[in-house]
Formats: structure tokens, sequence, C-alpha cells
């Protein structure tokens, strides 16, 4: 069981690594869905810890279209990230009519040749997601998709998760499950869905506030059933 966290600070990515992450995924503006954080943290993070960071590239919360200067912007930062060394990026585009920008996705994946990719909650507003899945597979670099099943929370969108966990069993693209997972409901989903990927954001942190620190002994409680899960 792969267990991903969400670190907006450098103290986020050393606790989130000492009790119990596999995987950072590394951003800011948490309360906006997740924006790219600064050179400066990346550089921090990615000396401090030792376990894989991802880093998102989304250069604004407005929409997961992005015209011909977000794309550019983009570039610029996927640049950045792969010149620090040893980091994979997150990023996802669609088109207005709900369909991937797969243009603007072959783009960016050019310009971060070498780095593995996660495909974010953009998945979650295509208007497809089987037709969706199709087209990402397409692509070796994309090995993670994170999702909550086309609903608000992935215990939600639980049957849909079992569908598209079922539907890349088999390819080299990985469903990612996140948003709203708990403590207290990670095993019953787990049961549910047979996902073997988890993201945790909120329910790891003070009081299961976005905005608060991690909670070193929720996260290592979710590492402990996912242990246990794997037993």
């Amino acid at each position: 069981m792969l267990l991903e966290v969400i670190a907006t600070t450098l103290s986020d990515a050393v606790l989130a690594e000492r009790y119990g992450a596999d995987r950072i995924e590394l951003i800011t503006g948490i309360s906006e869905g997740g924006l790219t954080p600064s050179l400066g943290l990346i550089e921090k993070v990615r000396g401090a810890v030792s376990i894989p960071v991802r880093v998102m590239v989304r250069p604004h919360a407005r929409s997961f279209y992005y015209d011909k200067d977000d794309i550019e912007t983009m570039e610029r930062d996927i640049q950045h990230i792969a010149s620090i060394g040893g980091l994979s990026v997150v990023m996802g585009l669609l088109r207005p009519d709900g369909t991937i920008d797969e243009e603007s996705l072959q783009r960016l994946l050019y310009t971060a040749k070498g780095l593995e990719v996660t495909f974010h909650r953009a998945f979650d507003e295509v208007r497809d997601q089987f037709e969706a899945i199709e087209i990402l597979s397409r692509y070796s670099q994309i090995t993670d998709i994170l999702t909550s099943g086309a609903q608000n929370t992935a215990p939600k969108g639980a049957e849909r998760i079992a569908a598209l966990e079922q539907l890349t069993s088999e390819r080299s693209i990985s469903i990612l499950a996140g948003s709203g997972l708990t403590v207290e409901g990670i095993s019953n989903f787990i049961e549910q869905t047979s996902v073997r990927r988890v993201h945790f954001g909120s329910a790891v942190r003070e009081d299961g506030d976005a905005l608060k620190p991690i909670n070193p002994l929720r996260l290592q409680a979710v590492r402990n059933i996912l242990d246990q899960k794997n037993d």
C-alpha cells in the first residue's frame, strides 16, 4: 500500500516521512486544491527528505483549462523542478468540453521528459472517466491518477473507484484514491475498492484542518492500518 501525504511546508514534509508516508505531494494553496509551491520550498524539501516528492504544477485555481500563457508558465515551472533533480510532478489539463487537453499534455510531458507524473483531480471533471483512462494510459510517464471517483469525496465515489481500479489493475497506470479519506474509514474503503494507493491531506492534520500542521499520531494510525492490509 502506497501512502501519499500532502505537504505544504518543510516541517510537513519531514513529519510525513518520519511517520509513515511513502511519498509526498508538495503544494501550496491547499484550500484551493493545490498550487505550485515556491522554488525555495521545493529545494528545501528535496534536500530534507529521502522519500519521493511529487510537485504540483498548477499556476492558478480558476479552472483546469489553461491558455497559451498558462502553458508557458507551467513549462517554466517544470524546467525549474527538473533542474533540482530527484523530483516528479503533478498536473492535469482539460478542454472546456470536459475532455483531456491532449495537445497541451503532450507538450508538458515533453518538457518533463524523464519525470514521472500524477494526473491530478482534474480527472474528476472529465466528461467520461473511462475514455480518459484510455488516453492517459498511452503515456508511460503518467504513473498515477488522483481521483475521488467523480464525487466530492473518495468514500462517496467508492463504487466508481473500484471500477477504475479494476480497469487499471494490469496497466502501468495506477489509481491514487484521495479526498475525504479518514483514519476511521480507510480500512473499509480499501475493502470496498481494492485500491493500493491512497492520498491523505486534512485527515492527518491537527483537528482535521487543512491549514494546520500534520498530526504524527493520526498519520501513524493510517500507516499502521495500511501495514495491516499488507499482511
